[in-house]
């Protein structure tokens, strides 16, 4: 029997061959929280009955499903391939690095048609009985990746899906040893593509990544259940950097409105000749929005600059994920 809280519950996520039909996990990623939920749109019949002053039980009829929430966790040197993919939208193949046990993943910004999840959430009950959650059709319709002093490296992936089974096997979960990363890891570099410098006094990084779909896509024939979403609108990236005020470079960025290549990247521990646990977000072309430094008190001069990536027609856009992961 597992333990009757939180604490006895486990998720597995698996790549679908056809969207909306479950597969079994592959990967257990350690999560912190999720709010996945199945959702259903119901109508009632308004019709009249002599004498009859409620309406019947029989006559209230399901009409739409779908499912909706989050998934936050902590991004770890193994096991994140599949998420990224499904974000992003680029069939990873793993690439050996050298002859080495390192293996790098580089997801670039591509159509997320075909890109979906079966995700097996493990709820558990007060009596240590873990009830079954299967969502199908899991599509990632944006994440965000932050990080601040002294904290982790998080992640929290927004979810939109087509159905919830409760009659799946729930897997046994298997978990390989791995390390988060964290600020300690952390480098953020600005300036020209492909040789930015390191930019000093920052404190914290958050980057969102959205892929707008069309996720309302219930026709007839289709059991009450939506169609794939498809991508309806251009990809928006943003993000912030907070900063002590030890350099006028984002500063400056802020008047001119000019662009600037962005480099957010995490490297820990070495995995063999020159390689290292890495995850790297790699924005060719940014532009600061708003929130100059003002001096608010006699404390440290201290700014969050917003910001939008933009493309700077020649380099994409990308997460580099370097692990010992030889598949996603």
């Amino acid at each position: 029997m597992a333990i009757g809280s939180g604490l006895g519950a486990q998720m597995g996520i698996a790549a679908e061959g056809t969207f909306g039909t479950f597969q079994a996990p592959t990967v257990f990623p350690e999560f912190t929280k999720e709010s996945l939920v199945f959702k259903k749109t119901t109508a009632t019949s308004q019709g009249i009955a002599a004498g009859r002053l409620m309406a019947l039980s029989s006559r209230r009829v399901v009409t739409q499903k779908e499912v909706s929430g989050s998934i936050d966790l902590e991004v770890a040197n193994k096991g994140m391939g599949l998420l990224f993919q499904s974000l992003m939208g680029t069939t990873v193949t793993p690439v050996q690095q050298g002859v080495t046990t390192a293996y790098l993943q580089t997801h670039t910004l591509a159509d997320t048609w075909g890109k979906s999840l079966s995700i097996q959430v493990g709820v558990p009950m007060t009596t240590g009985t873990v009830t079954d959650k299967s969502y199908l059709g899991c599509k990632v319709v944006s994440a965000e990746f932050s990080c601040e002093v002294g904290g982790m490296l998080t992640s929290t992936y927004e979810i939109d899906g087509r159905d919830c089974s409760e009659t799946q096997t729930l897997a046994v979960a298997s978990y390989t040893p791995a390390s988060p990363f964290h600020f300690g890891q952390l480098a953020v570099k600005a300036g020209t593509y492909s040789s930015e410098t390191a930019l000093d006094g920052v404190r914290k990084v958050s980057v969102k990544i959205e892929r707008p779909q069309a996720t309302d896509r219930f026709y007839a024939n289709q059991s009450a259940l939506k169609a794939q979403p498809i991508s309806n609108d251009l990809v928006k990236i943003t993000g912030s950097i907070e900063q002590d005020y030890v350099a006028t470079t984002l500063d400056d960025l802020h008047t001119s409105d000019a662009p600037t290549s962005l480099v957010i990247e995490f490297v820990g521990a070495n995995i063999a000749s020159t390689y290292y646990d890495t995850f790297r977000i790699k924005l060719p072309a940014i532009k600061i929005d708003d929130a100059p430094p003002t001096v608010d008190g006699p404390a440290v001069v201290r700014t969050t600059y917003n910001f939008t990536a933009l493309y700077d027609g020649t380099n994409p856009v990308a997460i580099e994920y370097i692990s010992t992961d030889s598949t996603l």
